[in-house]
C-alpha cells in the first residue's frame, strides 16, 4: 500500500504488515548478547530518515525510577523536589510530567501535598502494577496517565514471567483494557526493548494497542525502555540495539504519533544522553529522565543534561530556568545528604573549577577563555580555580571571593593579609615536596585558620 505521509509530506510505502511470531524457544541475540563478553554492536547499514517532531519536552522519573536507587524520599522532600521541577521546567512545561508511586500511604500523601500547589507543570502521572484496583486508586486520585509494565524481550517474556509472545501479549491488552474501563490512559512501558524481538514483538504487539486506542477513544503512550543502556545511536546499525530505528519503526510500521512516543534510557555504556537526544532527532516528542540521572544500576539520563540538549538543538531555554539546577543539585546536597560527584557536569562542585596554573591565568583574564559559558548568568554558578603552586596571589584571592562569595567591598584582593599568608602556606607545602592541587577543604580549613574564624569552612 502506498500512502501520502503527513510527517514527510511524500507517497511511502507500506506493503507489510508484522504479525505476532509465536516461537517455542526465545530470541536472545545471542550473537550480539553472549553474556560473556561485552555486547556486539552490529551494522546492518540501513538508514532511517531524521524527523525531529514540531515539539519536544521532558519527562521525569525521580520520583520513581531514582527513589529506587537511594533512600526513600520524605513527603516534604517530594514536594519540594516538584517545586524546584516547575521552576526548572517554565510556564511552558519542558518538563511535561513527573510520575509518582501511590502503593504506600506515604506515596499517596506526597502526591495530594504536590496537586494542592495547583501547579500546571510537570503534570503528575504515576507508576503502578497492571491490576483493576491500582487503575481505580489512580482515577480515585485525580490522576489523568498511568505508566504499566509491558517487558517486551524473550529474557523477560520466556524467564521471568513464564509465558509464551502469544501469553504475554494478551496478558498486557487485557491490561490495557481494565485501563479504558476505568477511564484512565495507559503508558505503556516497553521494558527491555533493545533486546527485543522488533518485527517478531514489538511491533505486532504497539499495532494492537495502537487499535484499542482507537476504538476505545482513549490514547496509549509508548515508551521506549533501554532498560539496560544497550541501545546505540549510531546511523546504520542494526535492530534491536539502533534507536534511530527503534524510533523510526514505532512511527513507520505501528503509526504512533510523535507525541505519544517518549525514550527511556539508562546509562550502563555511557550513552544514555546521546541516546535520549537521538530519539528526539529521531522522532520522539519525549525523553525521561531524572534529577542527577539518579536511578538504577548506573542511573537513568541526567534530566539537567537533557534541559542543556533542549537548548542547544532549539536555540533557546523556551522558558527554562536553569538556575533551578544549582538549586536542587544544593538541596541534594544540604538537606537530603546526596554526595554529587565533584566533577559531574552542570551539578558538580568541580564542573567549572580550572586546575592548571596556566588555565587559571587565562579565566583571570577572562572567563570565557576556560568556561564552557557564563555559568553565573545561566546557572548561577560562577566560574572558578582550583589553587596549586602556580595560581599567584590572584588566583587565590580569586577563589576565596568566588568559593565564599564575596562581592564589593567585601572583596579581597592580592594585598590582603589573608591572601599572603594564605600563598606562604602554599609555597611552604608545594617547598616540602607536595605535586598535587590542593582540595577545598584544605584550603576552607586554612582560610578558617588565618581569618581567626572570619570564614567558617563550609
Amino acid at each position: 500500500m502506498i500512502e501520502l505521509s503527513n510527517k514527510t509530506n511524500v507517497l511511502e510505502q507500506k506493503t507489510y504488515r508484522y504479525s505476532l511470531q509465536d516461537i517455542a524457544e526465545p530470541n536472545l541475540y545471542r550473537e550480539i548478547y553472549s553474556y560473556d563478553e561485552v555486547p556486539k554492536i552490529a551494522f546492518n547499514h540501513r538508514r532511517v530518515p531524521m524527523g525531529m517532531p514540531k515539539e519536544i519536552w521532558i519527562t521525569d522519573t525521580s520520583l520513581r525510577d531514582g527513589q529506587q536507587s537511594v533512600e526513600p524520599y520524605s513527603v516534604e522532600q517530594i514536594v519540594k523536589l516538584y517545586q524546584l521541577m516547575s521552576k526548572l521546567g517554565g510556564p511552558y512545561g519542558i518538563i511535561r510530567q513527573t510520575e509518582m508511586f501511590v502503593y504506600s500511604k506515604k506515596d499517596r500523601t506526597a502526591l495530594e501535598k504536590c496537586q494542592e500547589l495547583g501547579l500546571k507543570f510537570p503534570e503528575i502521572t504515576t507508576w503502578i502494577r497492571a491490576n483493576r484496583e491500582d487503575f481505580k486508586l489512580v482515577r480515585d486520585l485525580g490522576v489523568r496517565e498511568t505508566g504499566i509494565l509491558v517487558s517486551c524481550s524473550d529474557y523477560h517474556i520466556f524467564k521471568k514471567l513464564k509465558m509464551t509472545r502469544k501469553q504475554a501479549l494478551e496478558h498486557y491488552l487485557a491490561a490495557v483494557g481494565e485501563a479504558f474501563e476505568a477511564g484512565v490512559m495507559p503508558r505503556c512501558h516497553l521494558e527491555d526493548i533493545t533486546r527485543a524481538d522488533f518485527y517478531g514483538f514489538v511491533v505486532p504487539f504497539v499495532n494492537a494497542l495502537m487499535e484499542m486506542s482507537r476504538d476505545a477513544g482513549i490514547p496509549v503512550r509508548i515508551r521506549a525502555c533501554d532498560t539496560m543502556g544497550y541501545g546505540v545511536p549510531y546511523p546504520e546499525v542494526a535492530l534491536p540495539r539502533s534507536v534511530p530505528g527503534i524510533i523510526y519503526g514505532l512511527q513507520h510500521y505501528s503509526d504512533v504519533p510523535s507525541e505519544m512516543l517518549e525514550w527511556h534510557g539508562h546509562n550502563d555504556f555511557y550513552k544514555a544522553v546521546t541516546n535520549a537526544t537521538t530519539a528526539w532527532l529521531y522522532g520522539a516528542s519525549a525523553v525521561n529522565c531524572s534529577l542527577l540521572g539518579i536511578g538504577e544500576r548506573t542511573g537513568n539520563v541526567p534530566l539537567e543534561a537533557m534541559v542543556m540538549e533542549y537548548a542547544s538543538l532549539r536555540g533557546s531555554m523556551d522558558g527554562m530556568d536553569a538556575t533551578a539546577i544549582t538549586e536542587i543539585a544544593e538541596f541534594f546536597k544540604k538537606d537530603m545528604g546526596y554526595k554529587v560527584p565533584p566533577m559531574t557536569p552542570f551539578v558538580g562542585r568541580n564542573f567549572n573549577v580550572t586546575r592548571a596554573g596556566i588555565h587559571a591565568d587565562g579565566l583571570l583574564k577572562d572567563e570565557e577563555i576556560y568556561n564552557i559559558f557564563d555559568t553565573k548568568k545561566i546557572l548561577n554558578r560562577p566560574a572558578s580555580v582550583l589553587v596549586s603552586k602556580t595560581s599567584g596571589l590572584a588566583g587565590i584571592a580569586y577563589w576565596i571571593n568566588e568559593t565564599y562569595g564575596l562581592t564589593g567591598a567585601d572583596q579581597v584582593d592580592k594585598r590582603s593579609p589573608l591572601v599572603v599568608a594564605m600563598k606562604e602556606w602554599i609555597d611552604k607545602e608545594y617547598e616540602d615536596g607536595r605535586q598535587t592541587s590542593l582540595s577545598n577543604a584544605e584550603l576552607e580549613e586554612k582560610v578558617e585558620l588565618f581569618s581567626g574564624g572570619q570564614f567558617a569552612r563550609l
